[in-house]
């Protein structure tokens, strides 16, 4: 086939990619194209008038670690920047969380061990430090969403999310029974949004009828759909001191090879009644992110986890990237996966940088 001289278009090219193209310079030494990308990158003003995802305060969850007693706040080594607040010490961030425009916190407890059993009963206790936290907040800043964890590995003496036989599996059912009661408790303390985190089979289903029965009906749910059994957790259970004692979490969180599985997840929580559906982690998980997105028009969360914030602001402390950008960068990324909103522990800074900017 002959070269092709004179004004080409674009479409003609990309129909036909077997074609040879040779461009031919005017006499001006310019190259006669019809499409050049590079004019609507040409200021700071174009730019911005095409820009596809803009990443917005509002698109933000800050997730939250409260623990029982005084004191001051307690550093995570391995979340800089992160703390295990006593109560009256999280009231102080809360009030700045929702000044910066931050539409709600991920709350998640540090539970004594003394407090922990093999059942998880303190998770539904109506005197319990989340129950507790939950009336303190909604009493200071009462427009702040909270978001409160459904699952029993904070509170359980084995670290599981869920209750465990003598020959150490998982029991689903009785678990989700747990959860319930979790739920409900959670509700009546004055809760937004219960978030179920432990991935057993038909919780979400239970948690919507029981909710509904005791005239919860507002109250949201935002599922962990597709909770992936990540190695990027570690910070988190560092934080919370609630790993596992023994075995993994493979028999109910998703295998991190899998994509479609997700979207059976997602199917099946929105059947029993989820009004958001979470990816769990985000950063590795972009495909699942933009499948689910593209799947379902329920509202799409991202869970920026722990083990992601780490490696970054490792990275930042030693001096090896730009902390900002990176970070901006990568919460961008997330919202064109398909992300609706993202819990992340940059929120803070997050809200602050585009304030500044």
């Amino acid at each position: 086939m002959p070269p092709v001289t004179g004004r080409y278009d674009f479409l003609d090219y990309c129909s036909a990619p077997q074609r040879k193209v040779e461009m031919i310079p005017l006499g001006n030494g310019s190259m006669d194209l019809t499409h050049r990308p590079r004019r609507l990158r040409r200021n700071s003003a174009i730019r911005r008038l095409v820009q596809e995802h803009i990443l917005s305060v509002n698109d933000l969850i800050y997730p939250l670690f409260v623990r029982e007693g005084g004191g001051e706040p307690v550093p995570i080594a391995s979340m800089p920047g992160c703390f295990r607040y006593p109560l009256d010490r999280l009231l102080v961030e809360v009030k700045t969380i929702a000044e910066l425009g931050i539409p709600g916190i991920a709350l998640f407890p540090v539970i004594p061990e003394h407090k922990k059993d093999d059942q998880g009963s303190e998770s539904f206790n109506p005197d319990g430090l989340v129950q507790r936290t939950i009336k303190a907040i909604k009493s200071l800043v009462p427009d702040l969403l909270i978001f409160t964890d459904v699952a029993l590995d904070p509170f359980t003496s084995h670290g599981h999310d869920g209750l465990v036989d003598d020959q150490g599996r998982i029991l689903n059912d009785e678990t989700v029974d747990v959860l319930v009661k979790m739920a409900v408790s959670q509700a009546q303390a004055g809760t937004d949004f219960v978030a179920p985190s432990d991935m057993m089979d038909g919780r979400v289903g239970a948690i919507r009828a029981a909710l509904d029965a005791a005239g919860y009906t507002e109250v949201g749910i935002l599922a962990y759909s597709a909770k992936y059994a990540s190695a990027y957790y570690g910070p988190f259970r560092d934080a919370l001191d609630s790993a596992p004692k023994f075995g993994d979490k493979k028999t109910y969180q998703m295998d991190p090879a899998n994509s479609r599985e997700a979207l059976k997840e997602v199917d099946l929580d929105i059947q029993q009644g989820a009004d958001i559906v979470m990816v769990k982690p985000a950063l590795a998980y972009m495909d699942v992110i933009y499948q689910v997105k593209r799947h379902t028009n329920l509202p799409v969360a991202a869970y920026n986890v722990s083990g992601e914030y780490a490696m970054v602001k490792a990275a930042a402390q030693n001096g090896w990237i730009d902390e900002k950008k990176i970070v901006l960068e990568t919460l961008t990324a997330m919202k064109r996966a398909g992300a609706d909103m993202i819990l992340t522990y940059h929120a803070v800074d997050v809200a602050r940088w585009l304030q500044d900017s």
